[in-house]
């Protein structure tokens, strides 16, 4: 379903695929399964929000789909390719090149600039230092910070940290994006620019993007919204707030 006035075009190709996928912790002798057996596809260029209260594994589910963790059980493939497969050396290139990361927190560099924030995951992936440069300015340009390249990150207020946040997750021009709360800790009008940009940016980067969330105006924006809960993922609408 389609909760968006103007539908996202999408393709039928699954860019990412999960079958039987099972996350299980071990507390002692006791384990903790945070869910079993979970299927889903998401189409190339598809906006799915992933929701579910705080704790319901929206978080694992995201780092198993980045191969920053591996499943007890099943198997996640990207672009047809199983993770499984992948050696460590694919997986980092996998993380470094096909995905685009933001989270609620933005771990970014304070003592750096913005600009060199942007630049420096670049320039691990190989890109030369004018090249580099010149994309960071372009991306920091496009989500409103232009004027802001040789601020320290220490010294931006929160929702231009996540901005810039923004601009680095699409710096090596990834297939693939993935948040965990990205507005969680902005103020309301903070919060929707963000939500504003982040529904901008998939459109104009043609991204496959997979965002867990609590706002629900983020949510709306998606083309289809799942929902997380007791170890189980199913399709939602999400309520309109009056």
């Amino acid at each position: 379903m389609v909760l968006s006035h103007e539908k996202l075009r999408v393709s039928t190709k699954a860019a990412l695929r999960a079958e039987g996928l099972a996350k299980i912790f071990h507390s002692g002798s006791e384990q903790v399964a945070v869910f079993e057996n979970l299927s889903f596809e998401v189409s190339s260029g598809e906006f799915v929000a992933l929701v579910g209260e705080s704790g319901s594994g929206k978080t694992t589910l995201l780092h198993l789909l980045a191969a920053l963790d591996t499943p007890t059980r099943g198997e996640v493939y990207f672009e047809g390719e199983r993770l499984s497969e992948f050696s460590e050396d694919e997986r980092a290139l996998y993380r470094n090149e096909k995905i685009g990361f933001v989270w609620q927190m933005h771990y970014l560099l304070p003592e750096f600039s913005a600009l060199e924030n942007v630049v420096i995951p670049q320039l691990i992936g190989g890109r030369e230092f004018p090249d580099a440069r010149t994309r960071a300015r372009e991306l920091l340009a496009e989500v409103g910070l232009g004027n802001a390249l040789g601020r320290r990150v220490g010294e931006l207020s929160g929702g231009e940290q996540q901005r810039v946040a923004l601009a680095r997750a699409l710096a090596n021009q990834p297939a693939l994006l993935l948040a965990d709360e990205p507005t969680g800790s902005l103020d309301h009008s903070t919060a929707q620019r963000v939500s504003d940009l982040l529904e901008g940016l998939h459109r104009s980067h043609r991204l496959t993007s997979v965002l867990a969330t609590h706002n629900l105006d983020l949510a709306r924006r998606a083309n289809r919204t799942l929902r997380l809960a007791n170890g189980k993922l199913t399709e939602t609408l999400v309520p309109m707030v009056p």
